[in-house]
């Protein structure tokens, strides 16, 4: 959809050509269909926020429910098709405006626009000179179970998620100024919350405060729920209760960051809750600060995301054991695994039109994909050492730290897309 704006936005050219490259994608005589996320209830008859599914806004830049993409290509053309709401007045007072067949046919650059009502009957008959189906099979939707049981003894089946998910593993320069727009606002969140986290009480006012910057700067609000993990609760990776006091001495680990026009951003930094880092927390956060800044130096075309955390396990256990966490010989630690209790999760991740990008890590042979330019990953270590872990020199005890920051893999290297948020020990304690 063609806009003008002050902030970033994709134009419907980029939709356009988009579905043109997927449609290269398919084989001779076949049909790809796309739906429309399903609204999701919250309770009762009350529904969540409506998102739309991230591999069909990528193909088409629409967000209304109870919609498809159809594109059937033939021995080498290739014809699209959007199907939308039709107009209904007495709905939409409840519901708000929807955009309709006419004006849909004015603003996306597709072959035909029908109403959703026609889509079994026109796909029914696409299919009927097609010889290969593609759709998600990860969806559960009546109106492709209906689909799917007609053309079961008549087409080959092919995931349509595959193909599209492969497509956004490299970002456009638009989708990069939409993941810079977004990181943009979850930076000023996070300063605010260094800034406020003294004058506060809650974990759930410093969350306020936060998803506060996230909505009045426009953005749909958080890319996921945000965790706000003070003292030992921090230990917890997925801790989002966010109901605790803070308390004078804790850290506060905070995991979070907002989602603008469908894009994410994931940050997290780890502050103390009076402003001033012990001397304990300062050692430890030290250590994990300049694993994450050798891993990120590490970011380039062609390299394994295995390489990186491989790396970044040797670094830590490394530090650990130079903080007398753990005892021993790091190359017989890491082997029996002793790391793990203190490092369970990866260095990283994809990050796009999802916070966890619905993008492969392997090609279709298996093989681990490298990086290439264009693709943007998540660099994240962390240590959690327990309350009650006996183990560990008692003043590291019920400390959790993980600090994160959002890589763009540049030809030439890569670009911290997140370095002006705040994560030195003297950057952190001047806010």
């Amino acid at each position: 959809m063609a806009r003008t704006a002050a902030v970033p936005v994709i134009l419907e050219e980029e939709y356009e050509s988009r579905r043109a490259d997927l449609a290269k994608e398919l084989k001779p005589n076949s049909l790809f269909l796309l739906l429309s996320a399903k609204p999701q209830q919250r309770s009762h008859d009350t529904e969540f926020p409506y998102r739309q599914n991230s591999n069909f806004y990528y193909l088409t830049g629409f967000k209304e429910e109870n919609a498809a993409l159809v594109i059937v290509r033939g021995k080498k053309a290739f014809n699209t098709y959007l199907f939308v709401q039709k107009k209904e007045k007495q709905l939409e007072l409840w519901t708000g405006k929807r955009l309709g067949e006419k004006r849909a046919k004015k603003l996306f650059h597709v072959d035909n626009v029908f109403t959703s009502e026609l889509l079994h009957e026109k796909v029914l008959g696409l299919l009927s000179k097609s010889k290969n189906f593609y759709y998600d099979f990860n969806v559960t939707d009546t109106r492709l179970d209906a689909l799917r049981e007609k053309a079961k003894s008549l087409l080959a089946h092919y995931n349509a998620a595959t193909l599209v998910e492969r497509a956004r593993l490299v970002k456009s320069p638009a989708e990069i100024r939409l993941i810079k727009h977004a990181i943009s606002i979850t930076k000023e969140a996070h300063h605010r919350a260094m800034k406020l986290s003294k004058q506060l009480t809650t974990e759930k006012e410093l969350q306020a405060e936060i998803e506060y910057v996230f909505t009045k700067n426009g953005a749909y609000s958080d890319a996921y729920t945000s965790i706000v993990a003070s003292g030992n609760a921090a230990n917890t990776l997925h801790y989002i209760e966010n109901n605790k006091a803070l308390k004078d001495g804790e850290l506060i680990l905070i995991d979070a960051g907002c989602e603008y026009e469908y894009y994410a951003s994931d940050i997290t930094r780890t502050i103390p809750a009076n402003g001033k880092f012990s001397k304990a927390q300062k050692e430890l956060y030290e250590m994990i600060l300049n694993v994450e800044k050798e891993i990120i130096s590490m970011v380039r075309v062609g390299v394994l995301r295995s390489h990186l955390q491989k790396r970044a396990q040797e670094l830590l256990c490394r530090g650990l054991v130079s903080l007398g966490i753990l005892e021993g010989e790091c190359k017989k630690l890491l082997k029996k695994g002793k790391l793990n209790k203190y490092y369970p999760h990866g260095i990283g991740h994809w990050m796009g039109l999802d916070v966890h990008d619905q993008a492969p890590y392997k090609d279709a042979k298996g093989k681990e994909i490298p990086l290439c330019e264009g693709m943007v990953l998540t660099i994240e270590p962390g240590i959690y050492i327990d309350k009650d872990d006996k183990s560990v020199p008692k003043k590291y005890r019920g400390i959790g730290i993980r600090i994160e920051d959002d890589i763009l893999v540049r030809g030439s290297g890569y670009e911290n897309l997140s370095a002006a948020i705040a994560k030195e020990v003297q950057e952190i304690e001047s806010m």
